[in-house]
C-alpha cells in the first residue's frame, strides 16, 4: 500500500527541572523562539528557520535528558511497518504514534499527521 513519511522533528526531551532552561538554551541556539504548543502543553516548539523541520522541547515526567527523531505519516501501520523492515523495533504504542528503537538502540518516534497533510510536495512516497 502506498503511504507517505517525512522526517519532520528534532526533540529535546528534558525532565521537568530542566524545562525551563532548556527551551531558553534552544530557543536561543537555534534562533527560534520556542512557544508552548497549545494542543500539548508539555512541548516548546518552532519551525526552524530556513528548514522545513520544527524543533519540539518535551517536558518529562520522568526519563533522561536525550534527542530523538519523529516521522510523520499518514499510515502508521505502513511506515512502522517498513521502518521494522530496515532494522527499527517497536517500544511502546500510544495514541497516535509509535515509539520505536533504530538497530543502534537509539529511540525515535512515527507520528500518524492529520490527512491531507503529507503529499508529493513535502514528503516521500512509499510503495
Amino acid at each position: 500500500m502506498t503511504h507517505f513519511s517525512r522526517l519532520y522533528a528534532i526533540v529535546i526531551d528534558a525532565p521537568r527541572p530542566d524545562h525551563e532552561a532548556t527551551v531558553a538554551f534552544w530557543s536561543g541556539a537555534a534562533g527560534a523562539q520556542l512557544e508552548i504548543v497549545p494542543q500539548h502543553p508539555a512541548f516548546h516548539g518552532a519551525k526552524l528557520p530556513h528548514h522545513d523541520m520544527l524543533l519540539l522541547a518535551q517536558r518529562l515526567g520522568d526519563g533522561p535528558s536525550r534527542v530523538h527523531l519523529d516521522f510523520h505519516t499518514d499510515d502508521l501501520d505502513a511506515e512502522v511497518a517498513r521502518l521494522e523492515a530496515l532494522g527499527a523495533t517497536r517500544v511502546e504504542r500510544a495514541e497516535h504514534w509509535q515509539v520505536m528503537r533504530d538497530p543502534a538502540g537509539l529511540v525515535f518516534c512515527v507520528v500518524l499527521d492529520r490527512p491531507g497533510t503529507l503529499s508529493e510536495d513535502n514528503a516521500v512516497r512509499w510503495n
